[in-house]
Protein backbone atom coordinates (compact mmCIF):
# COMPACT_ATOMS: atom_id res chain seq x y z
CA UNK A 1 0.00 0.00 0.00
CA UNK A 2 1.44 3.45 -1.09
CA UNK A 3 0.94 6.97 0.97
CA UNK A 4 0.41 9.76 -0.64
CA UNK A 5 1.11 13.14 0.91
CA UNK A 6 -0.93 16.25 -0.09
CA UNK A 7 1.77 18.98 -1.70
CA UNK A 8 -1.32 21.39 -2.29
CA UNK A 9 -4.20 23.21 0.12
CA UNK A 10 -7.89 21.96 -0.40
CA UNK A 11 -9.70 24.48 -2.57
CA UNK A 12 -12.21 26.97 -0.21
CA UNK A 13 -15.56 27.03 -2.10
CA UNK A 14 -18.41 29.69 -1.34
CA UNK A 15 -20.33 27.47 0.80
CA UNK A 16 -16.86 27.31 3.58
CA UNK A 17 -16.20 30.89 3.25
CA UNK A 18 -19.64 31.40 3.81
CA UNK A 19 -20.36 29.34 6.94
CA UNK A 20 -17.03 30.57 8.31
CA UNK A 21 -18.14 34.30 7.80
CA UNK A 22 -21.40 33.41 9.53
CA UNK A 23 -19.78 31.85 12.25
CA UNK A 24 -17.87 35.35 12.79
CA UNK A 25 -20.27 36.87 12.64
CA UNK A 26 -22.43 35.12 15.12
CA UNK A 27 -19.25 35.50 17.72
CA UNK A 28 -19.41 39.61 16.59
CA UNK A 29 -22.73 39.45 17.98
CA UNK A 30 -22.23 37.28 21.27
CA UNK A 31 -19.32 39.27 22.36
CA UNK A 32 -21.54 42.80 21.82
CA UNK A 33 -24.22 41.46 24.14
CA UNK A 34 -21.33 39.98 26.29
CA UNK A 35 -19.43 43.07 26.60
CA UNK A 36 -23.46 44.96 27.51
CA UNK A 37 -24.51 42.45 29.65
CA UNK A 38 -20.79 42.87 31.37
CA UNK A 39 -21.32 46.08 32.31
CA UNK A 40 -24.17 45.51 34.78
CA UNK A 41 -23.18 42.04 35.90
CA UNK A 42 -20.31 39.19 36.37
CA UNK A 43 -17.81 42.14 34.35
CA UNK A 44 -14.79 39.94 35.66
CA UNK A 45 -16.06 37.18 33.55
CA UNK A 46 -18.15 38.84 30.68
CA UNK A 47 -15.14 41.27 29.92
CA UNK A 48 -12.30 38.77 28.96
CA UNK A 49 -15.19 36.47 27.17
CA UNK A 50 -16.34 39.31 25.16
CA UNK A 51 -12.49 40.97 23.98
CA UNK A 52 -11.48 37.47 23.20
CA UNK A 53 -15.02 36.65 20.99
CA UNK A 54 -14.71 40.08 19.81
CA UNK A 55 -10.64 39.17 18.46
CA UNK A 56 -11.84 35.76 17.29
CA UNK A 57 -14.37 37.58 15.05
CA UNK A 58 -12.00 39.97 13.49
CA UNK A 59 -9.63 37.86 12.81
CA UNK A 60 -11.82 35.83 10.91
CA UNK A 61 -12.68 38.30 8.84
CA UNK A 62 -16.72 39.41 10.67
CA UNK A 63 -18.93 41.48 7.86
CA UNK A 64 -20.05 42.81 11.47
CA UNK A 65 -16.60 44.74 11.80
CA UNK A 66 -18.59 47.88 13.74
CA UNK A 67 -20.34 45.69 15.83
CA UNK A 68 -17.22 43.53 16.99
CA UNK A 69 -15.05 46.68 17.66
CA UNK A 70 -18.16 47.78 19.62
CA UNK A 71 -17.83 44.74 21.17
CA UNK A 72 -14.14 44.68 22.23
CA UNK A 73 -14.55 48.65 23.56
CA UNK A 74 -17.10 47.40 25.79
CA UNK A 75 -14.80 44.64 27.01
CA UNK A 76 -12.19 46.49 27.95
CA UNK A 77 -15.03 49.29 29.65
CA UNK A 78 -15.95 46.11 32.02
CA UNK A 79 -12.41 45.33 32.97
CA UNK A 80 -12.30 49.25 33.67
CA UNK A 81 -15.18 49.44 35.62
CA UNK A 82 -14.22 46.20 37.43
CA UNK A 83 -10.46 48.20 38.46
CA UNK A 84 -12.71 51.41 39.36
CA UNK A 85 -15.07 49.40 41.82
CA UNK A 86 -12.66 47.29 43.66
CA UNK A 87 -10.50 50.45 43.99
CA UNK A 88 -13.22 52.65 45.45
CA UNK A 89 -14.74 49.44 47.53
CA UNK A 90 -11.37 47.59 47.76
CA UNK A 91 -13.75 44.45 47.35
CA UNK A 92 -15.07 43.07 43.89
CA UNK A 93 -18.45 42.45 45.21
CA UNK A 94 -20.53 45.58 44.69
CA UNK A 95 -24.00 47.06 44.68
CA UNK A 96 -25.59 49.70 43.90
CA UNK A 97 -27.39 51.06 47.05
CA UNK A 98 -24.41 51.87 48.10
Amino acid sequence: MELTTRTTAPARTGATTRIGTRDADGMAVAAFVLGLLGLLVLNIVLGPTAIVLAALALRRGTARRGRALLALALGVADLVVLAALVTSSGAVIWNIGG
